[in-house]
């Protein structure tokens, strides 16, 4: 069985939006195959021409706010990721690309609700889990960080060394709240028959 080569395929997405020209699925498909060729302005193109046939295609906002990221467009990403949320509150993808292009644009807040959200949808997303202790750590809430820091290892997630480093650093550097107060208490003069015998 022969695979289509990825010219092949770009030949023919080519002329599915040349046949179909107002077919959201054609320009989508095209900015798919600009994608693997690593061609970002063709296929931001490509995924905007699918949106102006189809507001609603969710793929297409989606895909369009991960071409911008790999452009280094985090508020074009950022914007993408918001309207299909907006359009599908329950799109998981959506709000975990969202708290990436937060990451970028260093808005921890923004970060931790983000992926908040995606646990709220996959209690049990194990990068969900981790970049939401990046944001509680930049955040300096070290031990919520902590804690779903363990949860993302448990799911299988490996975080890279650097988080544990600054993560410790943030726990040393965490006002400590006393514990149990623990108080030594001394007999007085009048307690104290031992040496008078």
């Amino acid at each position: 069985m022969s695979s289509e080569s990825i010219g092949e395929r770009l030949a023919r997405c080519e002329q599915s939006v040349e046949e179909n020209p107002s077919s959201a699925r054609a320009h989508y498909n095209l900015g798919l195959a600009y994608t693997q060729l690593g061609k970002m302005d063709s296929a931001e193109r490509a995924y905007r021409k699918a949106l102006e046939c189809d507001p609603d295609f969710l793929e297409a906002w989606v895909n369009l706010g991960g071409t911008l990221m790999l452009k280094w467009d985090f508020e074009g990403a950022l914007a993408a990721n918001e309207e299909a949320a907006r359009r599908d509150p329950d799109l998981l993808l959506a709000h975990y690309n969202k708290g990436q292009a937060l990451i970028y644009l260093n808005d921890p807040e923004g970060v931790v609700s983000a992926y908040r959200r995606v646990l709220e949808l996959d209690p049990s997303h194990a990068s969900g889990h981790y970049f939401l202790a990046v944001g509680l750590l930049a955040c300096k809430k070290p031990a919520d960080a902590r804690r779903h820091l363990s949860r993302s290892i448990a799911l299988g997630y490996r975080p890279r060394p650097e988080f544990f480093r600054e993560l410790e650093k943030a726990e040393r550097a965490a006002p400590q709240l006393p514990g149990p107060m623990r108080v030594l208490e001394f007999p007085s003069r009048e307690d104290d028959t031992s040496k008078e015998k």
